[in-house]
């Protein structure tokens, strides 16, 4: 692993939030790292292939990045924050139901945050 991979790396597991590429390369200025925004994307592509982090496709959004640590998400429909769940793994299920070797899954549960419930509600 490259010595920028690393960087990446770290920032991503120390984190608590789910961060974008543009995060991480904020992260990396502020702890003055020099490093391209080519190099955080080269990078980040090449842990999410190696199975070092998990990329969350954001769907007319920025992609986020997060730990490998088997978890699922909730994501608030309005504003997109994401949230950790931690629900039963549901692989031996989904071989069941399916017929198939499931070597992996990534559920998202999208829901309204109570920031964005009390906001519809003072409308």
């Amino acid at each position: 692993m490259t010595k920028n991979a690393q960087l990446i790396l770290d920032i991503i597991n120390a984190a608590s939030e789910h961060l974008t590429a543009k995060e991480i390369y904020s992260k990396l200025l502020s702890s003055e790292k020099k490093m391209s925004m080519a190099t955080v994307y080269n990078s980040l592509h090449s842990l999410y292939l190696e199975g070092l982090i998990r990329k969350i496709p954001m769907e007319g959004n920025y992609d986020r990045y997060d730990k490998t640590i088997r978890h699922d998400h909730l994501i608030c429909k309005n504003c997109g924050k994401i949230t950790d769940a931690n629900l039963k793994d549901l692989t031996e299920e989904f071989q069941k139901s399916t017929g198939f070797l499931i070597e992996g899954y990534d559920l998202k549960l999208f829901h309204l945050c109570n920031n964005c419930k009390l906001a519809v509600a003072n409308k």
